[in-house]
C-alpha cells in the first residue's frame, strides 16, 4: 500500500481551533471518515470536505473510534447521507438506539446541550458494522485493523492504518504540542484497563505516528506513552484523598481545575493555551470519571 492521504479537520469546535478532529482519508474507492465530530459541528465539517474537492455525500465509510458525542456525534447524519459506520459491538445499541444516551447527555448539559453538542438520531441496523479486535476493515486499496482499547471507554477502538493509529482518546490529548494529558469522564475510566492497552499500542512497533482526536498527529510514540502513564497515574492519584474523604463532584471541581492548569503550565504550556486542553478536556468531567473510577475499585477489592 501506497502511504495513504490523511487530512486533519479542524471542527473549530465552540470556535475554538485545535479541540476536536476529524479525519479525511483518501482512497480509490472515495473519501473515509475516522470520527464524525459532534453533530453541532456536522455543518463546518461539510463544509470543510468540500473544501478538500469532495462532497459529503461521496463518504460511504465512517470509522468511529468510540460513541462519545465528541468523537461520533454526527455518525447518524453521515448515516443519512448513505455511509456505513464501523464501531465496537458494545456501542452498537447506543448508535442504533441513542435514545438513553440522549437522555444521560442532555441530563449533565442542560440547555447547553444543543449548543454543544446538537442531537442523536438512530442508525439503521444495516448501516452498523460492529468490528472484532484484531478485525481488519478493507476498503480499496487500505487495510484499517481495530485494536479494542478500553480504559477510557469499554468501547473503545483504536484503528491502525499501516504505520498510523487513530487513537481516539486512548493516547490521550495534546494540543500545540504541549503535554499528554488523559480526558477522564464517567463512567468507564478504568486505569488498570487503560495501562493494558497502552502497552497493546506500543507493541504495534511498526507504528509511528498517533493522530489524536484532540489533537492532531503526534511522533515519538513511546515518549508519549510514557507521558501519558505519568499523567494519568498522576490525575488519578490527586483525586483519591478526597474520594477517600467522601467529597462530591461540584466540591472538588474547583480545586481540580486549578490541579490541572498547574500541571500543564509546569509542563511548558501558556495559561491561554492550557484554556483551550480545558475545552477539549473539562475539568469536571474528569473529577466525576476519577470519583467514579475510586469508587468502582473500591467495591472490586471488597468483592
Amino acid at each position: 500500500m501506497a502511504n495513504a492521504i490523511i487530512h486533519t479537520i479542524d471542527l473549530n469546535f465552540q470556535d475554538q481551533p485545535n479541540s476536536i478532529a476529524a479525519f479525511l482519508v483518501e482512497s480509490n474507492e472515495g473519501p473515509i471518515l475516522v470520527e464524525t465530530g459532534p453533530h453541532s459541528t456536522f455543518h463546518h465539517l461539510c463544509n470543510e470536505i468540500r473544501k478538500l474537492g469532495f462532497d459529503p455525500e461521496q463518504i460511504k465509510h465512517v470509522l468511529i473510534t468510540h460513541i462519545h458525542l465528541d468523537h461520533a456525534g454526527a455518525a447518524w447524519a453521515f448515516a443519512e447521507l448513505g455511509a456505513t459506520v464501523y464501531l465496537h459491538p458494545l456501542g452498537y445499541r447506543h448508535m442504533h438506539d441513542p435514545s438513553k444516551l440522549l437522555a444521560s447527555a442532555k441530563m449533565i448539559y442542560k440547555e447547553m446541550m444543543d449548543e454543544l453538542w446538537g442531537t442523536l438520531k438512530p442508525i439503521a441496523e444495516d448501516q452498523l458494522v460492529v468490528i472484532g479486535d484484531g478485525q481488519s476493515v478493507e476498503i480499496g486499496e487500505l487495510e484499517f485493523v481495530s485494536h479494542h482499547t478500553p480504559g477510557h471507554a469499554k468501547h473503545h477502538i483504536a484503528w491502525q492504518l499501516e504505520k498510523v493509529v487513530f487513537t481516539g482518546d486512548v493516547a490521550g490529548i495534546r494540543i500545540h504540542g504541549g503535554p499528554i494529558i488523559p480526558p477522564c469522564p464517567p463512567p468507564d475510566i478504568h486505569i488498570e484497563d487503560w495501562n493494558d492497552s497502552i502497552d497493546k499500542l506500543l507493541a504495534l512497533g511498526e507504528v509511528d505516528t498517533y493522530y489524536l482526536t484532540h489533537f492532531g498527529p503526534s511522533t515519538g510514540v513511546q515518549d508519549h506513552m510514557i507521558n501519558l502513564r505519568h499523567a494519568l497515574r498522576t490525575y488519578a492519584d490527586f483525586v483519591y484523598p478526597y474520594f477517600r474523604n467522601g467529597t462530591r463532584v461540584e466540591e472538588l471541581a474547583p480545586d481540580f481545575a486549578t490541579f490541572a492548569t498547574n500541571y500543564l503550565v509546569s509542563h511548558g504550556m501558556s495559561a491561554a493555551d492550557a484554556n483551550q486542553y480545558e475545552l477539549a478536556n473539562p475539568s469536571y468531567m474528569s473529577v466525576a470519571g476519577l470519583l467514579r473510577y475510586w469508587k468502582k475499585k473500591k467495591e472490586r477489592e471488597q468483592e
